[in-house]
């Protein structure tokens, strides 16, 4: 397996390149089923998702046989009690013995949850070997990001060598990057306002060459390393930059794409559209610039104008 590259459904077409492998105890599964905590905004904390049917997409469940899927919210500071995680491997269909083994791992799948700033456990399948013992046959664990200061040792596990370098680099700069395959350079600030950014290129029948999210507490010189890492890209043919400045100064960002643009002797169409703080001295700055830079007010007639840069 070592130097090839292994195709998931997880993986792109080409598939990612191995250069571990973990060898582990090969045991024979007899029962199969599905366990999972992950933090639900709806629920305003901790959820336990669980089924007795396991070791298959737990999507799949959900859509055929809703009913044989179990959601429960967990107090964050109550916990799970000994009583739940009984009734819960109770659920998932243990039967004798195991229903106290299954509720002990339970339980220490939550002290884990909580103890290192998971996002997600989601246990796939969590099962019962012919020998009548529990055991968590597969892990994905999620971290908290936010939580690195305290889970350094984690984070230091983080292998890089399959990541794209750009991301690497913009998160270095406390900047977000994602790449893609289109020719329409997207600076924004904020998740929603990035989504929202690329659904409206592709309305206007453009593409959109990544999502890079600069964040609410941007400075100068980030704006001018987001302009570098956007425009190394070759199939950038123009850049459409996208702010709404509550916590941003628009300023700032003004006069980062000014200091970047000169820098780096940008010729590529750009198009800006900002909104919100300070947005009349940052027009000022871009029109006093003496740069080839195209403003908007609106969001869809910026997006258009983008779109047509690309479309000459």
């Amino acid at each position: 397996m070592i130097g090839y590259n292994l195709v998931t459904k997880q993986t792109t077409p080409q598939g990612s390149p191995v250069s571990n492998v973990m060898v582990a105890k090969a045991l024979n599964i007899v029962k199969e089923t599905y366990l999972a905590i992950v933090l639900d905004r709806s629920y305003g904390g901790p959820v336990i998702v669980a089924s007795p049917d396991g070791g298959v997409d737990i999507e799949e469940v959900a859509e055929s046989t809703p009913e044989r899927v179990y959601k429960i919210p967990v107090d964050i500071f109550a916990g799970i009690s000994h009583d739940a995680a009984l009734d819960l491997a109770r659920k998932l269909e243990f039967e004798g013995d195991a229903v106290e083994q299954a509720a002990g791992e339970i339980l220490k799948l939550y002290e884990l949850f909580v103890g290192v700033d998971a996002t997600q456990v989601e246990i796939n399948p969590f099962g019962l070997t012919d020998e009548g013992e529990v055991v968590c046959f597969d892990a994905k664990i999620n971290f908290d990001d936010n939580a690195e200061f305290r889970q350094r040792d984690i984070f230091a596990l983080s292998d890089t060598s399959e990541s794209d370098p750009r991301e690497i680099e913009a998160a270095s700069y406390d900047l977000n990057y994602i790449g893609m395959d289109g020719n329409i350079a997207c600076l924004v600030n904020g998740a929603g306002l990035a989504m929202a950014t690329m659904d409206i290129i592709q309305l206007h029948g453009g593409s959109p060459a990544n999502f890079l999210d600069v964040g609410g507490n941007v400075k100068e010189d980030q704006v001018e390393r987001a302009f570098n890492i956007l425009t190394r890209d070759p199939k950038v043919e123009a850049i459409f930059v996208n702010i709404f400045g509550g916590i941003v100064d628009c300023a700032v960002i003004a006069s980062g794409i000014i200091n970047a643009c000169k820098k780096n002797k940008l010729t590529l169409p750009m198009v800006v559209r900002l909104k919100g703080t300070n947005v009349e001295a940052a027009r000022d700055l871009l029109d006093n610039s003496g740069l080839d830079i195209m403003t908007f007010d609106l969001f869809n007639d910026a997006a258009a104008a983008a779109v047509k840069c690309v479309s000459k």
